[in-house]
């Protein structure tokens, strides 16, 4: 059995999601949640600090890792938004979300967004609602998955499917699922 933490990195909110995966690569639901990075006393606007959002993300990437013990993550990739500030802001969320993994020796495995739509999906292209759907089905949970967390359980399943597959034949994850 493999614990894996999937992350979908946010620099106001960042969805977590573990699954634990057996010999065969079958997914079985374990822990999900999002990560509110924004002050939680009420007095928060969403423009406090920012390096005071990477601590939240820090250190509650650092005791769900404590708790959980996962063996591997697998965290979404940055693309390019529109608003340049935006996607460095994203970028600086998931080095926070990195360095949350390698501190404790765990192995970090990237998918771009398309990777996982297409993994979880079956296209590139499918929207949060199809994502929140069909995770839930993957992983026989009732009700709506918010949808970060739904997200991050996307990374998790899809890197559940390149270890399998890997696996299968016999090489790295990387090589597994194409070029990177």
């Amino acid at each position: 059995m493999t614990r894996i933490l999937g992350i979908d990195p946010g620099s106001q909110r960042t969805g977590v999601g573990i699954i634990d995966v057996d010999a065969a690569g079958r997914p079985s639901h374990v822990f999900h949640a999002p990560l509110n990075l924004l002050a939680t006393d009420g007095d928060g606007d969403g423009r406090e600090d920012f390096p005071l959002r990477l601590k939240r993300l820090l250190q509650g990437l650092t005791d769900i890792i404590e708790t959980h013990r996962p063996d591997e993550v697998a965290i979404e990739k940055v693309f390019m938004a529109r608003n340049p500030d935006s996607a460095l802001k994203l970028g600086h969320a998931r080095g926070a979300a990195i360095c949350a993994a390698v501190q404790r020796d765990l192995p970090v495995h990237e998918y771009a967004a398309k990777e996982v739509k297409l993994a979880v999906v079956g296209t590139g292209g499918a929207d949060k609602a199809q994502i929140q759907h069909m995770v839930g089905i993957m992983l026989n949970l009732k009700g709506k998955l918010q949808a970060d967390a739904a997200d991050a359980l996307a990374v998790a399943i899809t890197h559940a499917h390149v270890r399998a597959t890997a696996h299968r034949l016999g090489v790295g994850t990387r090589a597994a699922w194409g070029k990177r």
